[in-house]
């Protein structure tokens, strides 16, 4: 190949007698039909390239075919756009394109093609045209101008020219039957090369119709189904409550000694068929729910807790239950990002309320108080001062630049000596086995969706952090089987809510029965929320069992460094000196507790499984740290002058003070709870306050305390197992923390005022019904009197329930109204099943669920289930 056509670009511009000699090539009659025959049509090209090269044109086979198609592509936009024919090459290429009587341009030297290209067109070189044209035509015209010379017209002559023009014109005839049969042949051709190609796309295109008719298709039926799961799980809920009344009314008419319900046989069947399709733990909500349990009384309610299976009610039915309503369906997004925006826990709702409502001494001294989320807001002088020192405003370019995932070498590098030192380690830890995210709920994700596949299980005891069950679940689909602990001691050496191999041996057993594949095992040391600190001794036997059964063994020790009593060691299982199963054990620690930072947004992870350190190295693009900011963590961890004499002395000591400020507090209230030397937090038992044992009393309990203007968290937030138990934080500056107690305070007097008045008027009605027993047998209008006197406690309290609750909305699949309702139906026993399905029927139809998904409503997002819809109105309707 000759290398001096590389010069030319692709697409570079051709001058007009290169374009006319590039004509006279193509435009031939051998060739087009060539072109038009073969497939490939390089050779063709290569071979014009070649003949222009020997004329002094040097062009390639692709400059002079991409020449040709941008030509072809001017020639058809003049044509389809019906535009004035002015381009100086449309005539040359319509007799070509358009199968008009070719021009024999080879007879002709390419002087017809000049002369139609050039005329008018200004072009200088005009003479060379010119004169190449008079040798062709000047024999022409001499003869015609001699012809006149002539005196006589020879009559031979003309006969001899007439037949030289019907012989001319019959192999003009020859000639144009052949240029005829090939352009039909090329036509043909063409026409068939086209429909094949359209046949082709239109085959494609129904294809693609077909294959998203069918998705389509699937998505409905999905969405259909759904629906259908949410309602009958809406009516499970209220059986639920219905069975619930029926049962406490019957226990509270018949004798000690026969409290069981007759309707506990219905307890199993009719739940069993929701359980798969509700989440991870509602199938054993069914068998506490429903079993028949004695009334606590005001002395046995502390020494009698609810069943151990409480702990894993659903999220759903605890939505229920809360009275909250999840957002309604978006047709904006897909069912997992509807799912995750209809998510929301008891410990953010509390949080949204306290962010819309925030107390200011000055800007809102009537605002929320925060007692409920666990941060330490009493060191911020200390870390403002270090924070602003003059090493931590550095900048580098390498702070500025993409970094490992799993952080910068320096941070990880400070971060496993920082631990080698505080947690003990018997060897130095090594940096390379150190992962660094933006929070430990970050690193939670990320290692269940490397340890697990969706719908497997992780096992941890209850209670717990709950937002745990978030941070595997919305990513990864990642379900918590639940080990609930007694909140009661069960012997001398036993303590509250006391964790053992046993119970994890149970629990495991137990998800194995039920079909979960466990992957792992959560322990938090020292715990949230009861504030424990295990021994190096139980979690050695902790890790054994996970060892034993091929668990990985994820230990959260956030709060490390926060114990503020002497006498208190903690031991960190990196402390240990040989672990049993160091491959899946993993050990997290945050600065959000210990150094008070929980704005920082900083977690560590030590492992020293490589292959999950690169696994999570994989999603650290998605959890990183700006290098700033793991510069300033670095000089922190590195400065430990500053945090051995400076911070965690003062820490300690402020921790130490606002603790015994809130379990004085607490012991002057007589109020029950787990004295722990750790954490930011006491976990109190507020059991006695609440009228009747259940999760409803223990919610209004909270709401009560946020009309209060006070922010706790409840028991079931930490799915804790028995209702009443509160998490009180106290790492506050004493004068919010002298305020949100006092704010506590009133809220359990006003509590204690209405159980009191209850059981006042409880009291009166059983005496007014002794002192007119013949009455009450004979005349039916004061007998229906002594009934609603009798049970009018039940009904106060309701009506107290629904007031207390007004300022906090209420929303959900079955508002704080139907509860309501149902305490009223208590009043009114249920002796036999009829009176139950009709308490049923009244629940349904005083629902708004099926009118506010009506089926005009739901035409409008998907016509096929409108039946659907309306067959299940009419059903509720009946």
């Amino acid at each position: 190949m000759d290398f001096r056509a590389r010069r030319y670009e692709r697409g570079s511009n051709w001058t007009d007698p290169e374009i006319v000699e590039l004509l006279q090539l193509w435009s031939d009659e051998s060739v087009q039909i060539e072109l038009e025959s073969s497939l490939r049509n390089q050779r063709v090209f290569d071979r014009i390239a070649h003949i222009l090269r020997e004329k002094g044109i040097y062009r390639s086979g692709d400059q002079c075919r991409e020449k040709i198609k941008k030509m072809k592509l001017e020639y058809r936009r003049i044509k389809d756009n019906h535009k004035m024919r002015t381009w100086k090459f449309y005539d040359v290429m319509d007799r070509v394109l358009a199968n008009r009587p070719a021009v024999s341009y080879s007879s002709l030297g390419g002087a017809v093609v000049a002369q139609q290209v050039f005329q008018g067109s200004g072009f200088r070189d005009m003479n060379a045209v010119s004169a190449t044209s008079a040798t062709h035509i000047g024999p022409v015209m001499q003869e015609t101008s001699e012809q006149p010379r002539g005196e006589a017209p020879c009559g031979s002559i003309s006969v001899k020219q007439r037949k030289r023009r019907r012989g001319g014109r019959a192999s003009c005839g020859r000639s144009g039957g052949r240029e005829s049969l090939d352009r039909a042949l090329v036509s043909f051709l063409n026409w068939q090369q086209s429909a094949e190609e359209r046949l082709l796309s239109l085959e494609e295109a129904r294809l693609e119709r077909e294959f998203q008719a069918e998705e389509r298709r699937e998505q409905r039926e999905e969405r259909r189904a759904e629906k259908e799961r949410q309602h009958e799980l809406h009516l499970f809920t209220m059986l639920t409550g219905a069975l619930f009344s029926t049962r406490q009314e019957a226990a509270a008419t018949m004798p000690s000694d026969r409290l069981v319900s007759p309707l506990a046989h219905l307890s199993t069947p009719p739940m069993a068929t929701a359980g798969p399709a509700v989440s991870s733990s509602l199938s054993q909500f069914p068998q506490e729910a429903l079993t028949a349990q004695p009334v606590p009384t005001q002395e046995t309610k502390k020494s009698q807790p609810m069943s151990v299976k409480t702990c894993q009610v659903s999220q759903d039915v605890f939505a229920t239950l809360r009275g909250a309503e999840a957002p309604g369906h978006s047709v904006y997004l897909s069912s997992r990002g509807n799912s995750i925006r209809q998510h929301q826990g008891i410990l953010q709702e509390g949080f949204i309320q306290y962010a819309m409502d925030k107390h200011h001494q000055t800007d809102n001294p009537d605002g929320i108080v925060n007692l409920g989320t666990s941060e330490n807001k009493l060191c911020y002088d200390l870390l403002h001062k270090r924070l602003t020192k003059p090493d931590m405003l550095h900048v580098e370019p390498s702070l500025l630049h993409y970094s490992d995932w799993t952080g910068h070498t320096f941070l990880r590098e400070e971060v496993s000596k920082f631990l080698s030192h505080y947690c003990c380690s018997p060897m130095p830890l090594r940096a390379d086995n150190v992962v660094v995210m933006n929070g430990c709920g970050s690193l939670f994700s990320c290692i269940a969706a490397v340890i697990c596949d969706p719908k497997d299980a992780i096992l941890i005891p209850t209670p717990f952090y709950g937002v745990i069950t978030e941070d595997v679940h919305l990513y990864s689909d990642v379900k918590l089987f639940h080990v609930p602990l007694d909140c009661e001691a069960d012997g001398k050496e036993s303590r509250h809510f006391h964790l053992t191999v046993g119970k994890l041996e149970a629990g495991l057993k137990k998800a194995k029965q039920e079909g979960w594949n466990i992957r792992a095992l959560i322990l938090m040391n020292p715990h949230n929320p009861l504030a424990e600190i295990y021994t190096p001794k139980e979690m050695i036997g902790f890790l054994e069992f996970a060892k034993r059964n091929e668990l990985h063994a994820i230990i959260d020790e956030v709060y490390m460094l926060t114990v503020f009593d002497e006498s208190v060691t903690f031991h960190s299982v990196l402390s240990i000196e040989s672990l049993p199963d160091p491959q899946r054990t993993h050990v997290m620690w945050g600065m959000s507790k210990d150094f008070a930072m929980a704005g920082i947004r900083i977690g560590t992870l030590y492992t020293v499984n490589t292959d999950l350190v690169e696994a999570l190295a994989q999603l650290g693009s998605f959890h990183g740290l700006p290098g700033t900011l793991q510069h300033q963590v670095a000089q922190l961890l590195r400065d430990r002058d500053w945090i051995n004499n400076e911070f965690l002395p003062e820490n300690r000591r402020r921790l130490k003070s606002a603790h015994s400020l809130l379990t004085r507090e607490l012991q002057s209230l007589g109020i029950p709870f787990l004295d722990r030397p750790a954490t930011l937090y006491v976990w109190a038992d507020l059991r006695k306050y609440l009228s009747k044992s259940t999760f409803e009393e223990e919610l209004s309990l909270w709401r009560c305390f946020l009309r209060h203007k006070v922010l706790l968290s409840c028991g079931q937030a930490f799915s804790c197992s028995t209702p009443g138990w509160f998490r009180i934080v106290f790492a506050d500056q004493q004068p919010q923390l002298q305020l949100g107690l006092q704010r506590i305070q009133e809220a359990l007097k006003e509590i204690e005022e209405e159980n009191t008045s209850s059981d006042t008027c409880s009291i009166k009605g059983i005496d007014y019904e002794g002192k007119k027993p013949e009455k009450e047998e004979n005349d039916e209008p004061d007998n229906t009197a002594v009934v609603n006197s009798t049970s009018s406690p039940q009904s106060k309290s309701s009506d107290q329930l629904k007031e207390r609750d007004s300022p906090v909305p209420d929303t959900g699949m079955l508002g704080a109204e139907e509860f309501v309702l149902l305490d009223c139906q208590k009043s009114k026993p249920a002796e036999n099943l009829d009176s139950l399905i009709g308490t049923l029927r009244h629940q349904i139809r005083s629902s708004d669920w099926l009118e506010k998904n009506t089926p005009v409503l739901s035409h409008g997002e998907d016509p096929e289930i409108l039946d659907v819809f309306k067959s299940l109105l009419q059903r509720a309707k009946k």
